[in-house]
């Protein structure tokens, strides 16, 4: 088996070195190198990787949050390019409750308090299987924290999170948390700092959690493992 994760892409050599890092620690779990790809900003793209892979079937893992349009049209459109003649692409890495778990310990480590507001800030999506997706993990947030969380939007989408912040501020609210749902460090976390918010979670992927969680993704995608 070849896993290949698959991610979004930055400029930001920071969010780059993140990806990189998360593959290694992926490809520790499993005994074997875990290549990477990117459908946006930067190469290589999952069709040249695969080009290259050695002989035998590939796993793909969206390395993404929801599944938008990237790993419902993008990722699909590149496996074929890619003439690859087996490949198996897993689900998306959200929703589900490991990845709410993550988002649960970041609040935690940040000092977040029960009092505190709190908003779950995605980049941001048009797809509305992938708002779905979104609405979902902030219902499972919610419950995991015991409070009602908003769902607001780094880039495409409303509210922005900097708008539902100043709204929870006209509300009264005494201190409000912004819960990155970011996988890697880039612009969109960056507009996060820039919101007003009091606290502003660390990305996702650097939590041990998210690599557990893509190491089963491969492993249960049932391919036999090759030398």
């Amino acid at each position: 088996m070849n896993p290949l994760l698959v991610a979004h892409g930055t400029r930001k050599a920071d969010g780059v070195a993140m990806i990189a890092d998360l593959a290694d620690r992926v490809g520790r779990q499993l005994g074997r190198r875990v290549h990477t790809a990117f459908v946006d900003v930067l190469g290589p793209t999952p069709a040249e990787v695969l080009t290259e892979l050695p002989d035998g079937p590939a796993v793909v893992v969206p390395a993404f949050l929801a599944s938008g349009y990237h790993v419902r049209v993008d990722v699909p459109a590149f496996v074929t390019a890619s003439g690859h003649p087996d490949v198996t692409v897993t689900d998306a890495l959200g929703p589900s409750a490991d990845i709410v778990r993550v988002v649960v310990d970041r609040l935690v480590e940040s000092g977040w308090k029960p009092t505190d507001s709190v908003i779950m800030a995605a980049a941001g999506t048009s797809d509305d299987r992938a708002k779905r997706d979104l609405r979902v993990t902030a219902t499972l947030l919610s419950a995991a924290i015991g409070t009602r969380v908003e769902l607001a939007y780094a880039a495409t989408g409303e509210p922005r999170v900097a708008d539902a912040v100043a709204t929870m501020r006209s509300k009264g609210a005494r201190r409000v948390v912004v819960a990155s749902y970011l996988l890697a460090d880039g612009l969109f976390q960056d507009r996060l700092h820039q919101s007003g918010a009091d606290v502003v979670t660390a990305p996702l992927v650097t939590h041990p959690g998210v690599a557990r969680l893509i190491a089963r993704r491969f492993r249960r995608a049932r391919l036999p493992i090759s030398a």
